[in-house]
């Protein structure tokens, strides 16, 4: 091979590598982009909910002040445990496939080059062709081919627990601090409305925040976030006036 033909071979190479690695990179931003929206979203409808039920029982502002506290720690915390727990088995159930692979790959190399021929015929590449790019890849970095194509993952990139705990535990107290700060403020004549309306700003937003990253409408998921935080907060409320006249 020339100079000039190694030149252009690693000058593609390089080319690939960067786009791979910005897809990537992209990929995460997208994701805990969307998880930080939907953590703030159940922060916010969590916390509204609870703070209009125990508003609505006629609980003194201190009362409700304690209880939006403790709904903000409860249910950040709850949030982050649960992300933890997620992801930590996703990221085992990953790590177990990648290792099934690697023992299939040292045991039975031809049938896994076979395989992996097979999986590029099925995406209508000819045979022969098929063949020479599994060969290529295998030499290459033979996991790493058929982690992306049989168990479509990056053997790469494996996602941080913690750094998900931490992501869903901020989002969600970020959100809770809205609606427990409109309902605890020194305004208590207004406080049912003002915490009403500063809710579905919010969710307004968020929802229009979600929709643009998940490519949807914004009008439908905007309708669709205010929607259910009135229904939450209108059920909540009513509920608490009648446990309160109840008792």
């Amino acid at each position: 091979m020339s100079e000039k033909s190694k030149s252009v071979a690693q000058l593609d190479e390089s080319i690939f590598e960067n786009q791979l690695t910005a897809k990537v990179d992209l990929a995460k931003k997208l994701n805990w982009l969307r998880a930080g929206v939907l953590g703030a979203n159940d922060g916010i409808v969590s916390t509204a909910g609870l703070l209009m039920g125990v508003a609505g029982a006629g609980a003194s502002q201190p009362e409700i002040v304690v209880a939006g506290v403790a709904a903000t720690v409860a249910g950040s915390i709850s949030m982050a445990g649960g992300e933890y727990t997620s992801v930590s088995a996703q990221r085992d159930s990953e790590l177990a496939a990648l290792e099934q692979e690697r023992r299939e790959l040292a045991e039975n190399p031809e049938m896994e080059l076979r395989e992996l021929a097979l999986f590029y015929e099925a995406k209508g590449i000819s045979a022969e062709l098929s063949a020479q790019v599994a060969q290529e890849l295998t030499e290459k970095d033979a996991l790493k081919a058929h982690a992306e194509a049989e168990l479509g993952i990056n053997s790469d990139h494996q996602v941080s627990p913690i750094a998900a705990a931490i992501s869903s535990f901020a989002a969600f107290f970020g959100g809770s601090l809205l609606p427990l700060f409109a309902v605890s403020g020194p305004w208590i004549e207004i406080r049912i409305p003002l915490t009403v309306g500063a809710v579905v700003a919010s969710l307004a937003i968020t929802g229009f925040v979600g929709a643009k990253i998940g490519g949807a409408r914004s009008l439908r998921a905007i309708i669709r976030n205010v929607s259910i935080s009135l229904l939450t907060m209108g059920i909540t409320y009513a509920i608490g006036a009648l446990v309160g006249t109840a008792i």
